[in-house]
């Protein structure tokens, strides 16, 4: 299957194991590298948001983890990030490849990003969503 990969970049609750989702992500994935990628990080209030912005100086700073068993995990977390055909249009975010590098290699890695207009909200200019973690 073209785009296929079995790694996944998080960056905002999903870090966070007292989550029911970062718990369960925890506990089906096994945790690969921190990583960032070129972007932005919004603060969208409970949550982070990421956007792409590959001309811009900025990343987005979280971590990578491998997944066990892709399609499970997915059909998990697509529900809680809101993406897929059977959740409200346009989706909250999309799930998108994307290249993000780790300490001494690139990792095609699927990641959520925000998808609706970023006008309203803060810039987290490190890159790094702190929440409640």
């Amino acid at each position: 299957m073209k785009n296929e990969s079995a790694y996944l970049f998080v960056y905002g609750t999903l870090l966070d194991k007292q989550n029911e989702f970062g718990a369960y992500l925890n506990a089906n994935c096994t945790f690969y590298a921190d990583g960032k990628f070129k972007g932005r990080l919004y603060d969208m209030g409970e949550y982070p948001g990421a956007v792409i912005d590959n001309k811009g100086r900025s990343y987005v700073h979280g971590k990578i983890y491998q997944l066990i068993n892709t399609k499970q995990v997915f059909k998990q977390l697509d529900h809680y990030e809101a993406f897929g055909p059977k959740e409200a249009q346009p989706n909250l975010f999309v799930r998108e490849l994307v290249s993000v590098e780790a300490a001494d290699t690139t990792v095609e890695c699927w990641v959520y990003l925000y998808n609706l207009p970023v006008d309203e909200y803060w810039l987290i200019e490190s890159g790094v969503y702190s929440g409640n973690r």
